[in-house]
């Protein structure tokens, strides 16, 4: 360090950082910015010159809100596009924030225009009783099953296909037992197997599979059928070798299962795999 004649008190580094003297004081207390030198009698602070660009720096990020303990992050990493890359998860979140100021505003907007009373409907969906959810839930089921028959479905339904499926599983969710659950996962998978989304139906069908094999209680055709939707789903993603390895899996499951026309309802599956 240099002579003392070449430090900077603490008021004159302040009016050059663009910061206050009780901001430096606050940042030497947080371990963020520590004076060059305290004296000892008086606790009177300096500072280096090349101490100018961290407190700008400082500066410059708590005007864009970052907090103290991320900007004690960034200056410690000696990487640029790392230092870039918190900057970015800061923006992220003040996009976030942004977006629910404007839903804010919109309804402030609304609530002195008179257009919505002061009152609203309380936070969350209706509530149903446990039948009226489960006749939605097999409903809809019924109704997702419909729609994948069809020799030819409009943008529209495709939509309406998905959102029913998930619908379903919704309230299954809410009154179902296990093999509900993973019924409602299956036939999502399939859903978006037929739309040829790959990475949606694997990850139902993940679910699917992990529902049955947790759940010892359902039926003997279910696993069979969970392995056919990870094989299907595997195909869709161009994965055959994964594919061809869960359709041995489900064949190796035939056997287990009783009824000859659950048997022949996977089997009918099985064949229809696009592998």
């Amino acid at each position: 360090m240099g002579d003392v004649d070449e430090l900077l008190p603490i008021g004159r580094f302040a009016r050059l950082a663009g910061l206050s003297v009780g901001a430096l004081r606050h940042y030497d207390e947080l371990d963020l910015l520590r004076p060059a030198e305290v004296d000892r009698s008086t606790g009177y602070r300096r500072y280096r010159r090349d101490q100018l660009a961290t407190a700008r720096t400082i500066a410059r990020l708590r005007e864009l809100e970052l907090p103290l303990d991320e900007i004690r992050r960034i200056l410690a990493l000696d990487d640029p596009a790392e230092q870039r890359a918190r900057i970015a998860a800061h923006r992220r979140r003040i996009e976030a924030r942004t977006v629910r100021l404007q839903r804010v505003l919109h309804q402030l907007h609304h609530l002195t225009e008179r257009r919505e009373p002061l009152v609203s409907q309380p936070p969350g969906p209706p509530e149903l009783d446990a039948a009226t959810r489960r006749a939605l839930a097999v409903g809809l089921f019924n109704h997702v099953w419909t729609l994948i028959e069809l020799p030819s479905r409009t943008a529209a339904q495709d939509d309406e296909m998905v959102h029913a499926a998930h619908a379903s599983r919704y309230h299954w969710g809410e009154v179902g037992a296990g093999v509900n659950l993973a019924r409602g996962e299956w036939q999502c998978s399939r859903v978006y197997a037929v739309l040829g989304r790959a990475e949606p139906a694997l990850h139902h069908a993940r679910r699917c599979v992990e529902l049955n094999e947790a759940n010892p209680e359902h039926e003997d055709w279910d696993l069979a059928s969970a392995y056919e939707a990870m094989a299907r789903a595997s195909a869709v993603a161009s994965d055959a070798a994964a594919a061809r390895e869960w359709r041995t899996r489900a064949e190796a499951e035939l056997p287990r299962i009783a009824e000859a026309e659950d048997r022949q309802i996977i089997e009918q599956d099985l064949a229809t795999l696009p592998i």
